[in-house]
């Protein structure tokens, strides 16, 4: 396996959540890094805490105790102004249900991370179109939500994720609401963005088909993360 640079470094992370007088732990001491250009999946059984982690990771919720470094930046020193200026810049997220704007077409989709990017209207739609050809959407820039198949309207999502050209990106549960064909559409695409982009993506999913298409595999019970590598390199 060749050398790589960690992306992410998790340093003792604890996080817990109170319910009433009862604190339940989460994630208890969790220590991992994920390499540049890696696909992790994370996989566990429900309330296992695996979104949890992805949203720490991701600066969307965060720690107790411990830290997280991506891109060299700690971001669990980070002020909640500076979390979310860091996330725009560097975070991509792909969700299970699209979470796309119904009155907005696939273009104007993709273009919402960039509006408040400084970047010019001309530089934007460059990007825009270079996402949705990655996608291979570029023939349905002009549709809306509404007039795309599922698999279609997370390869919108998944091109919106990408249009700033962000350090990592986080899925949760990608293909939990699509047909198994249009499943492996999307997974397939995600391998293409690791192997040919040198994305780093970070997989939440029940799914051990979605999970196979990932390098690594991280499964987490009750606060443990236990892991083995696939043959994907």
């Amino acid at each position: 396996m060749r050398d790589k640079i960690p992306i992410v470094e998790i340093r003792n992370l604890c996080k817990s959540y109170r319910r009433g007088i009862q604190i339940l732990p989460v994630l208890n001491n969790i220590s991992l890094d994920i390499e540049e250009g890696e696909f992790l999946a994370l996989m566990g059984p429900s309330g296992s805490g695996k979104t949890t982690l992805l949203n720490l990771i991701a600066g969307i919720d965060k720690a107790d105790s411990g830290s997280i470094k991506v891109g060299g930046v700690d971001i669990t020193s980070l002020s909640e102004t500076e979390l979310a200026n860091w996330r725009a810049l560097n975070v991509g997220f792909i969700f299970q249900f699209y979470n796309l704007i119904p009155v907005l077409t696939a273009f104007e989709n993709v273009e919402l991370p960039l509006l408040l990017s400084g970047l010019s209207k001309k530089d934007r739609q460059a990007h825009v179109v270079t996402a949705l050809n990655v996608v291979n959407l570029s023939d349905r820039m002009d549709h809306y939500p509404g007039q795309l198949s599922g698999g279609q309207q997370q390869r919108v999502a998944i091109a919106r994720a990408i249009v700033t050209d962000p350090t990592i990106l986080v899925a949760d549960e990608p293909t939990g609401d699509l047909d198994r064909v249009s499943a492996n559409d999307v997974l397939e695409l995600m391998e293409r963005l690791v192997h040919e982009l040198r994305k780093t993506i970070i997989l939440v999913t029940h799914d051990p088909r979605a999970a196979k298409t990932a390098h690594v595999i991280k499964n987490l019970d009750k606060g443990v993360l236990n892991e083995h590598y696939q043959d994907n390199f």
